[in-house]
């Protein structure tokens, strides 16, 4: 039974904004990412997995148990960092941590004080007074501090800095590496490539592409850029027939996709032209994203 199911999840707010028959599966130890502009439906899916928002119709489900009607049991066994982060009212990070500690039953603090140091926040400042990089923090720690099965991110490196980014992605490299079922939402593609399994692609509510990130990695189509060093180099070698993505005269520079069978014929047709510099472009998840958009 998968960790997550999502069957024909259906949320019509009108006016064509909510999601509409989403239909996804994650199982258990998977790292599942989910990217789509603003307004695409991320946060509304995530909502729903955690009881917030009832489904107009169809149905959310963890370790088989109902997101709206078991919301309660669910969240004992979730660590969720909300898309939009609103603390209750607590002088200090310290005091709201230790809040959280108190509901979830949490009596060893150690694997917190851990996070905290990892990602170098300082919860003893005063929480309304808290920057946007500090207050992530705190809900990524208090996400996180009971070590929980599942976890789902919504957008969690919202206001943190590049470095944060990276300490972040150890993080949850980290946690994958326990077996940790992980749903992430988030726009940061490389963050998305350099620790999920797999991707859904979410578009005005609907989803519309569920790919592997090895299947973005070992793309069957490679893309070169090419700079001749003539002119007339240049012009022979756009009259070939390949498929150009880009021209750039003024560089004498093209830009190339060839499929992995060509890729033989495509170097040898090479050695024809006087050739500056060659080189592969790599093939990434935004780039997929742009396509599938």
């Amino acid at each position: 039974m998968p960790v997550i199911q999502i069957d024909h999840l259906t949320k019509d707010y009108g006016a064509g904004r909510g999601v509409f028959d989403i239909n996804l599966s994650i199982e258990k130890g998977e790292v599942f990412g989910f990217v789509g502009t603003n307004g695409a439906g991320k946060s509304t899916t995530l909502r729903h997995l955690m009881g917030f928002l009832k489904p107009k119709s169809g149905s959310s489900k963890i370790n088989g148990m109902d997101c709206w009607n078991d919301s309660a049991k669910i969240k004992k066994s979730v660590g969720y960092i909300p898309g939009e982060i609103s603390f209750p009212d607590a002088p200090t990070g310290t005091a709201f941590l230790q809040q959280q500690a108190d509901l979830l039953g949490l009596t060893d603090m150690s694997y917190a004080d851990s996070i905290i140091k990892k990602l170098q926040l300082d919860p003893t400042a005063n929480l309304k007074r808290m920057s946007k990089g500090m207050k992530q923090k705190t809900a990524i720690v208090a996400a996180f501090m009971h070590d929980p099965e599942i976890l789902v991110l919504d957008e969690p490196t919202t206001g943190l800095d590049p470095l944060m980014r990276v300490g972040f992605v150890d993080i949850l490299n980290d946690e994958k590496k326990k077996g940790k079922t992980i749903f992430m939402s988030s726009h940061m593609f490389e963050e998305v490539e350099d620790t999920c399994d797999k991707v859904a692609l979410i578009k005005e509510g609907k989803l519309i592409s569920v790919i592997s990130t090895d299947e973005i990695k070992h793309n069957e189509v490679k893309t070169f850029k090419i700079e001749f060093d003539t002119p007339k180099d240049y012009e022979k070698f756009r009259e070939e027939s390949l498929i150009f993505e880009e021209l750039r005269e003024e560089q004498n520079q093209v830009i190339v996709n060839v499929n992995d069978n060509d890729i033989n014929k495509f170097t040898k047709l090479l050695t024809a032209y006087s050739v500056k510099f060659f080189t592969e472009i790599k093939y990434s998840l935004e780039k997929y994203f742009k396509s599938q958009y």
